[in-house]
């Protein structure tokens, strides 16, 4: 892998994870935390479409690694989700 496919896939991976966390309730991760969330996503996220034999949607190759951008998103959302209501977060009003 080079540095270049590498800070791709950071990037892809800090985009989704940033969607991912917005839609599952929580948008205070940060750079990093935005990158550690689309990695995970996307680990959850194709472990679910396998199980259930749903198709790769919007699969990126970055340098012959294959990243899956809707199941990243879905997958860190689920992720972010399932932290608060284990961490009981509460809203501030």
């Amino acid at each position: 892998m080079t540095l270049a496919t590498l800070l791709i896939l950071l990037l892809i991976a800090g985009v989704c994870g940033s969607l991912g966390s917005g839609l599952g309730g929580y948008s205070h991760a940060g750079c990093l935390g935005s990158i550690l969330l689309g990695f995970i996503g996307a680990v959850l996220g194709r472990w679910i479409a396998e199980t259930l034999n749903l198709p790769g949607i919007l699969t990126v190759d970055v340098g012959g690694y294959p990243f899956p951008i809707v199941w990243s998103i879905i997958g860190a959302a689920l992720f972010v989700f399932v932290l608060g209501l284990l961490r009981g977060s509460r809203r501030r009003v």
